[in-house]
């Protein structure tokens, strides 16, 4: 289903600090982390803030001149002139950005996207093999149901997570690369040529959503946002029941998706419908994202940007997959 981290994590919520989950530390005006028993403003050793009047080169009384022993210590040109030179060189420095903070930035997020969807591919190259080889096809049909199983549980564990964690995405990654391999080359072998097909529409939605976000302004909130989240939580028990009637046998091929009303299979109006919710939720995740960088969460939080985004491009894929192959069988 669709981005489950971003709408359980308070971090990426809107409205939500993500107090407890992306404590940002104490940092000084151009972004650096604070060191210890800093305070902002001009503080004394014993704490008490000076006055205007009783700083450092305080102006003596009339008559007072001249009147310094030998040896003693004159409140003026006592600053070395490289320590000068240091503190106008920090001064002038650029602020510090996300990077030099250890933040979340959108690189983060893209280069953890890419290196997700690697995992999956690489995987998926391998259970592709298996389950388009009639010598090991029994292995593939294993790797797709191995496949299928461990990555909704691994989608859930990291679903519940308050802080993501690589590991367990990347076993995600895993499970969800053999289970789409060998469900791609089996749907290949019925229908050649679709798996391309199904890639380019999934690549063709997330650009013309990312445009419709970044330019056209298109945001899916309020009172739209909850009864997308109502409509993708029945579509997942849809998904979930259709899932269990064919893995034990009480209906085969796509399920409940191939049932008809009217001479139209089930599966394309409500695939059609599916992937509307996918693309709408696309949205949501971008805007997600956006928050999280905004907000200066820590780099990690990349992690959850990336799980859900890649979430979210797998359903797509799959709904494509789907409506193509049942258009192709009639």
């Amino acid at each position: 289903m669709s981005n489950p981290y971003f709408d359980r994590a308070p971090a990426f919520r809107e409205g939500g600090s993500g107090a407890g989950t992306a404590t940002s530390p104490s940092r000084t005006p151009n972004g650096y982390p604070t060191m210890p028993g800093y305070q902002p403003g001009h503080q004394s050793g014993d704490g008490a803030q000076r006055s205007y009047g009783q700083q450092y080169g305080q102006a003596p009384a009339y008559g007072q001149y001249g009147q310094s022993q030998y040896g003693q210590q004159s409140g003026y040109g006592t600053v070395p002139p490289e320590q000068v030179s240091d503190l106008e060189r920090q001064y002038g420095a650029p602020a510090a950005g996300n990077v030099d903070r250890g933040l979340m930035t959108y690189d983060d997020v893209i280069v953890r996207t890419a290196g997700i969807f690697a995992v999956i591919v690489g995987v998926g190259a391998v259970s592709w093999f298996l389950a388009t080889n009639p010598a090991t096809y029994a292995l593939g049909a294993l790797a797709m149901i191995v496949g299928c199983l461990g990555s909704l549980v691994m989608g859930l564990v990291n679903s519940f997570k308050k802080v993501p964690s690589p590991a367990l995405i990347i076993t995600y990654a895993v499970f969800e690369g053999a289970m789409l391999g060998a469900v791609s080359g089996v749907v290949n072998l019925r229908a050649p040529g679709v798996v391309i097909e199904a890639v380019l529409a999934t690549l063709a939605t997330f650009a013309v959503m990312l445009v419709a976000y970044k330019v056209g302004g298109f945001r899916v909130q309020g009172k739209a946002a909850r009864i997308l989240v109502i409509a993708m939580g029945g579509y997942a028990l849809f998904a979930l029941v259709n899932l269990v009637l064919q893995l034990t046998g009480v209906l085969g091929g796509w399920g409940l998706y191939d049932v008809t009303f009217m001479g139209i299979p089930l599966g394309i109006v409500i695939g059609a419908v599916a992937i509307l919710m996918a693309a709408f939720s696309l949205a949501m995740d971008f805007e997600s994202i956006q928050r999280g960088v905004e907000r200066g969460l820590p780099r990690v939080y990349a992690w959850a940007g990336a799980f859900g985004l890649v979430v979210t491009l797998v359903w797509l894929y799959v709904e494509f997959l789907r409506i193509l192959a049942i258009l192709r069988d009639n």
